[in-house]
């Protein structure tokens, strides 16, 4: 595997370790586990990001909730069947873990950087409000034929531009990586409460190939 390749999908965090290890898969025997890293944005608010942690990494019959860590690593995504269909599953592969005695004010917390190609039309919409906002689903290849499917939101000047692209175009991302809750609806009677996993982008660009 080449760095030329792990440089199109590129995450850096930091945050709070707030679950304990909880197994997700193993592959010729190395142990996979996922934890969940809360990140605290600008505001007052904080996204809860899912991080998958191999067991070489870190010792994961440990619980360190309430500690810190910086994390570098990628933006995954695999699709598991549910409900005789498929739903996108995205979470952070870490490479790399240390632990940080705290968390500094100014610390960049959350910054993703992506190289993909547009792989679904854009949806473009305002709000109630006015405000402009593009949808844009992102393919990010990995190494060996495979490719990761990441769902981006932009707003503003960004939403406008964005709008414009065509299926096909290669595009470089630079964002954050934000959760969001909201309601599934399973029958007419049942409504699920859901989070979804996005990179809400800060700049964009257009690439040649």
């Amino acid at each position: 595997m080449t760095d030329k390749v792990i440089e199109n999908n590129q995450v850096t965090m930091m945050g709070e370790i707030v679950s304990p290890f909880s197994f997700s898969h193993a592959i010729f025997g190395e142990g996979f586990y996922m934890v969940d890293l809360k990140v605290n944005r600008l505001s007052e608010s904080a996204d809860i990001i899912p991080l998958m942690v191999s067991e070489r990494l870190i010792d994961v019959t440990e619980d360190y909730q309430g500690y810190y860590i910086a994390v570098n690593g990628q933006f995954r995504s695999y699709n598991r069947h549910e409900e005789r269909k498929n739903r996108l599953v995205l979470s952070v592969f870490a490479r790399e873990i240390e632990f940080v005695e705290s968390m500094e004010e100014s610390a960049r917390s959350n910054q993703i950087y992506l190289d993909g190609y547009i792989c679904k039309e854009p949806i473009y919409r305002k709000t109630p409000l006015g405000r402009e906002i593009a949808d844009l689903l992102l393919a990010v290849n990995r190494p060996y034929g495979k490719s990761d499917y990441i769902p981006c939101i932009c707003w503003g000047r960004n939403a406008r531009f964005a709008s414009g692209f065509a299926v096909g175009e290669r595009c470089e991302i630079w964002g954050r990586i934000q959760s969001r809750e909201y309601m599934k609806k399973l029958d007419e009677e049942t409504l699920e409460k859901r989070v979804a996993y996005e990179v809400s982008v800060s700049k964009l660009e257009l690439r040649e190939e």
